[in-house]
């Protein structure tokens, strides 16, 4: 245990000195994991608070953020096919960018659809259960959301350290580094985190209120 404090120890030190190398090594401690908990959960808690002031947030952050990745991709693609056969010209990161772009695009997707409910959950099967069953499901639901947010948090900060430690530039540019992109994925898991939490509580609210807890959804629900 005390290994484990001093390692999260080191991983503090390392953020304040704003050193990669120094961050990418404490991120590959044990402890590492215990911080993206941290980072996940008080990034969680800070999202629903800022829904909860701002609801115009709540209502379309995701869907604006994916339109916008979505349009910069099909733009990129689209001017860049058109300078290739018209002008033999094409700018050296349109092939590289758009992968990175599509990334962000699944994962705040993601995101979207936990909001939505959106995501296989056997609606049908779980409506005939009583309504203890239906609310166990729920929670299970998300608790393996919270938990694959964790994961993907943790690993993909690791990943970011590793790439800023490494200078990784994204190629075709000069200047622009790939972890950049990188750390976008655990903001839009940190997002999806907050999705879960924010149904779990519906959840609870429905079942103390005898609502219905088993809903069919679509993608074009808001």
């Amino acid at each position: 245990m005390q290994n484990l404090f001093a390692e999260f120890g080191a991983i503090l030190s390392a953020l304040a000195s704003q050193d990669s190398w120094e961050i990418n090594a404490a991120l590959g401690t044990p402890a590492g994991w215990v911080f993206g908990l941290l980072v996940m959960t008080v990034g969680a808690a800070l999202i629903l608070a800022i829904f909860k002031m701002v609801p115009l947030l709540d209502q379309h952050l995701e869907r604006t953020l994916m339109v916008v990745v979505y349009l910069a991709i099909a733009g990129i693609i689209f001017v860049e096919v058109i300078r290739r056969f018209t002008l033999n010209l094409q700018e050296p990161w349109s092939t590289t960018l758009p992968p990175y772009l599509f990334l962000l695009l699944t994962w705040f997707g993601c995101a979207f659809n936990v909001k939505l409910r959106a995501h296989l959950s056997f609606a049908e099967f779980r409506g005939r259960l009583p309504r203890s069953g239906q609310l166990a499901c729920l929670i299970l639901d998300n608790m393996l959301w919270l938990g694959m947010a964790w994961i993907a948090v943790t690993t993909t900060l690791k990943l970011a350290a590793n790439s800023a430690s490494n200078f990784q530039i994204l190629l075709g540019t000069d200047h622009v580094m790939v972890w950049w992109f990188v750390i976008l994925v655990p903001v839009s898991f940190t997002i999806l985190a907050a999705r879960a939490v924010e149904n779990m509580i519906e959840d609870l609210r429905r079942f103390r209120e005898d609502a219905p807890l088993i809903e069919m959804t679509t993608l074009g629900d808001t």
